[in-house]
């Protein structure tokens, strides 16, 4: 009895330290899909035009972001588990290497996506009418690269050191800002009525154009006060230690960081060709895609949130030899993530009417929007715990098996099954999702039938010894 117990307090203490480490990370990415929620409405009410050149290059930016941030698990597989280990100088060396990855990184990617923003709208086989509007959202939206890395890579060795509020401090100003110039530079200057008084608005009538520098000024703002923050943090200051490269700490960080940059550019690659196929279908299918996306991005953030805790957790555990912590923290995690997931699909399923009207005004886009909506709602559970033990497997430092799991899911099932489904069959945006499902699931039994294998976990090799 006296066992059973201790058990449960366990389990109370670790939902609250997971509760701590993650609901920040929510309300991070909470205040970011908010923002996107805004810009899509007020790029959607200028037309289903301005909609598909906002969104159809919407991809090509999740395989940058997703590629750079690559770099940052593998900081955070080393620096959490230095951390749990006491080794605090060797977590500080991590977070100066760091820097050296930003300075690298940002300007690799400054010099590519700037370079390629023309070609990037034809690649993805949008509409030549809007190509030109397209490009240039683009080139503007990524102008600002190295403070876009900055906030990448120095969130999450923040992260990794268990402060998990400081990027979202840093998150809610920067999203505060885009909405602000948003307001400002998308719209011509109009009369505004506020509890029945009205007065005069200025601005500049930039339409899409206006958006793209709202984003770019506010990512500007916020890789200065990530980069701030870092360097003013108590325990995970890089101040005094070099930026030259460390063999000893860039080996392992990059064992890590290279199988996850390739899933991650590879997944990417994948969510680029699903998207082109899906913008070949025409302007109705592309908005009713990006309205969708941007819905469900909402329904995400509780997954995302708890894979955000448990990859550093994870790595305490691991770096302390905590085998007892290790198995609790997978069940409080995994459970939690169950239910909260459930909760979101049961939102996202009854809502969906209500929620994909907030971005379009077109009865085609919103029908198309909800039943696509409504079916991805059903998966949300079992995506979950997939990306519980995604997060786990960074934080013991193991993405070579996730790398795999994650392009079997997406290149044989999402992109094969969409290319048959579309491009053999003259199927719609209805089948494409479909095959996003189907990877959902593959993935779902792939990533559990690995945990529950053992063999991820380097304290259970230890104990064989």
């Amino acid at each position: 009895m006296e066992r059973n117990v201790k058990k449960r307090a366990l389990n109370t203490a670790l939902v609250g330290t997971v509760a701590a480490l993650a609901w920040p990370t929510m309300l991070e990415q909470l205040m970011q899909t908010a923002v996107q929620y805004i810009d899509t409405a007020m790029v959607g009410s200028l037309g289903t035009e301005a909609t598909a050149a906002v969104g159809s290059t919407t991809t090509v930016g999740w395989l940058i972001g997703s590629t750079i941030s690559a770099f940052g698990v593998g900081f955070l597989a080393y620096i959490s588990q230095m951390r749990g280990a006491n080794e605090h100088e060797k977590a500080k060396k991590a977070s100066a290497q760091s820097v050296l990855a930003v300075l690298v990184t940002g300007l690799l990617f400054t010099a590519v996506t700037l370079s390629l923003s023309r070609a990037v709208p034809r690649w993805m086989q949008v509409a030549e009418s809007i190509q030109p509007l397209a490009a240039q959202y683009f080139f503007i939206l990524y102008l600002p690269m190295l403070p876009r890395t900055a906030t990448i890579i120095f969130g999450t060795v923040l992260r990794a050191a268990g402060d998990t509020k400081t990027p979202m401090l840093a998150g809610i100003i920067v999203n505060i800002v885009n909405v602000l110039l948003n307001f400002l530079l998308i719209y011509e200057t109009r009369a505004v009525s506020v509890l029945g008084l009205e007065f005069t608005v200025w601005g500049a009538g930039l339409g899409v154009v206006g958006a793209a520098a709202a984003s770019a000024v506010s990512v500007l703002i916020g890789g200065v006060i990530i980069t701030l923050s870092l360097f003013r943090h108590e325990s995970i200051s890089p101040k005094g230690f070099s930026i030259a490269p460390d063999r000893e700490i860039l080996v392992p960080c990059m064992r890590v960081a290279f199988p996850n940059m390739l899933q991650r550019f590879g997944t990417s690659l994948g969510y680029v060709a699903f998207a082109a196929m899906i913008n070949s279908l025409g302007e109705v299918p592309t908005a009713a895609h990006t309205v969708a996306n941007t819905v469900e991005s909402a329904f995400y953030i509780p997954g995302y949130g708890m894979m955000a805790a448990a990859a550093t957790l994870t790595g305490n555990a691991i770096g302390a030899g905590d085998r007892v912590r290790l198995r609790e923290l997978a069940r409080v995690n995994i459970v939690i993530e169950v239910l909260l997931m459930t909760l979101t699909g049961g939102l996202l399923f009854a809502f969906a009417p209500s929620m994909a009207g907030v971005f379009s005004k077109d009865a085609e886009v919103i029908s198309l929007a909800v039943t696509v909506l409504r079916m991805v709602a059903v998966s949300e559970p079992v995506y979950g715990v997939s990306l519980i033990i995604e997060g786990m497997m960074q934080g013991a430092g193991k993405t070579t098996a996730p790398f795999i799991f994650n392009m079997l899911g997406m290149w044989g099932v999402r992109i094969l099954g969409t290319f048959v489904c579309i491009k053999l069959f003259s199927m719609g945006l209805v089948s494409a999702w479909a095959c996003m499902i189907g990877h959902n699931l593959l993935l779902f039994i792939l990533f559990l039938a690995y945990y529950l294998k053992g063999s991820w976990n380097p304290l259970n090799s230890k104990a064989r010894r």
